[in-house]
């Protein structure tokens, strides 16, 4: 416990630095975030503000975990020194898709970005990949833990592969869409993260307690530039690679279906465009005043610093019951 705590302490310092030196030098580039017309008006006044942000979080967390892998090792703690790697390249991998496509749209001002398809074969190739890490690498099995019932049930390969996969997705997309409002996706995901972490604390698992904490200082350090009034916007870079981590502990933990409950909010978020699309195709009216769910209250009248705590308490208050129900 005292080496999690540490580690994630040593992050977050070694955040906030990078934060001080590369926000600057995302200036100077001029990679400034594009507003949409369409959105809240209160947004425009955000255009040219620097973005790609999530490279400061990627940054921080390789550092640490090559200083964490390199400490457990001399330590004797070999297995989970290489039980860090895996996890650290699937978050490194969805945080490059996320690059691609910012440094497309902001760098090379191409304003499509990275093609769909390609972003979402690049994401699928990834989720692919740690599926198969863990059922075949790890031999962890297909064991499923069901919350509330507290059980364990064993799911044939052919379902849970697949299953695995499509969590992996959805999750990366739903954080996706909660990146919208200064502060909201990194306070929320820091919650979400902090709750698995506790979970691998309390189960043991210290590879996800090692790890959960260095994302976690990560993202703490980069939440101080994030707040409103943010210096910097994650971008794409960084609500991929924080979805990444979400779904990559839930399942190392062989907890996905707790993600129903502790990540309701971008679970809520996703929903809401869903239905937002579904409806307005049927009867081309709205059912909300804009979506993701987010921007309907701030169109509501709810500033942004209203939202960001509000949806952050429900989230901590979610989190409870998760850690309640296991």
């Amino acid at each position: 416990m005292n080496f999690e705590i540490g580690i994630l302490l040593i992050t977050f310092i070694i955040s906030i630095i990078l934060g001080i030196v590369i926000i600057p030098i995302l200036k100077k580039l001029k990679v400034g975030q594009i507003e949409r017309d369409d959105g809240p008006a209160s947004h425009l006044k955000k255009q040219g503000t620097p973005t790609m942000g999530g490279i400061i979080i990627i940054i921080a967390m390789i550092i640490s975990v090559v200083g964490a892998y390199i400490y457990m090792n001399m330590t004797g703690k070999t297995e989970t020194a290489q039980k860090l790697i895996p996890l650290l390249l699937l978050t490194i991998g969805f945080g490059a898709i996320g690059f691609i496509d910012d440094y497309k749209k902001l760098v090379l001002k191409n304003t499509e970005g990275l093609k769909p398809s390609y972003k979402m074969l690049g994401l699928l190739v990834i989720s692919v990949a740690y599926v198969l890490y863990l059922t075949q690498g790890l031999e962890i099995g297909t064991e499923t833990y069901i919350p509330i019932l507290k059980i364990y049930i064993n799911l044939p390969n052919y379902i849970y592969v697949p299953a695995a996969i499509v969590i992996i997705l959805a999750t990366t997309n739903a954080v996706n869409l909660t990146d919208g409002i200064d502060g909201l996706s990194s306070s929320v995901s820091a919650i979400i993260i902090t709750t698995l972490t506790i979970i691998g604390i309390t189960i043991g698992m210290e590879e996800v307690s090692i790890f959960g904490s260095i994302v976690i200082g990560a993202t703490l350090g980069f939440l101080m530039f994030n707040l409103h009034p943010a210096k910097v916007f994650m971008g794409d870079t960084g609500s991929l690679l924080l979805g990444g981590v979400i779904s990559g502990l839930a399942l190392y933990l062989k907890m996905p279906l707790l993600l129903l409950i502790i990540a309701l909010i971008p679970v809520l978020e996703t929903l809401s465009v869903i239905i937002q699309v579904a409806y307005f195709k049927k009867t081309g009216k709205r059912i909300f005043k804009m979506a993701p769910l987010h921007h309907h209250f701030e169109l509501c009248g709810w500033k942004e610093n209203k939202v960001v705590i509000i949806f952050s308490l429900i989230t901590l208050i979610v989190c409870v019951i998760g850690l309640k129900v296991i």
